[in-house]
């Protein structure tokens, strides 16, 4: 079963929890919203260290360098989405404001194109932001919602 490795980056805002969010680029989910967008992740290559490809993730997906030290983040365990897939999740709280609201380097995937056939190139991710939790839950693929629930629970709010 296929594992992937991610980090639910966090802040507090005027009193209010936000999360950060990337929505996948690319045509199938150029139009799509709501329950398009996730945490920043990818795939856990056998064996690897999950926590390690975690950070690589978001780094690569958005050009946040985060973090090394472990103790700064709460781990918030693994879930299960729709396909199967397992998502092994950390939070972090943005204390340093390490988004800056674009794109600092960014990860460019190939895929076949249904319509032609070539192979094209797109951006693994075309936009990322901070949600209030409402909205975030709203936004985020439905299985990930539980990554958010875990977040609050840990964080006492």
């Amino acid at each position: 079963m296929k594992k992937s490795a991610g980090i639910l980056m966090y802040r507090i805002k005027e009193g209010k929890l936000e999360v950060f969010l990337v929505h996948n680029g690319g045509p199938y989910w150029k139009n799509k919203d709501l329950g398009a967008w996730s945490i920043p992740k990818g795939e856990v290559i056998n064996g690897e260290n999950e926590f390690n490809r975690a950070r690589k993730e978001i780094n690569e997906e958005t050009g946040i360098i985060v973090p090394k030290e472990k103790e700064r983040y709460i781990y918030l365990g693994e879930i299960k989405q729709k396909a199967g897939k397992i998502v092994v999740s950390w939070a972090l709280e943005d204390k340093e404001n390490l988004w800056k609201g674009f794109f600092m380097k960014q990860s460019i995937i190939e895929i076949k194109d249904n319509f032609t056939g070539k192979k094209i190139k797109i951006p693994e991710i075309d936009k990322a932001e901070f949600f209030k939790i409402s909205q975030a839950k709203e936004k985020i693929n439905p299985a990930q919602v539980e990554l958010i629930n875990k977040l609050i629970e840990k964080l006492d709010l």
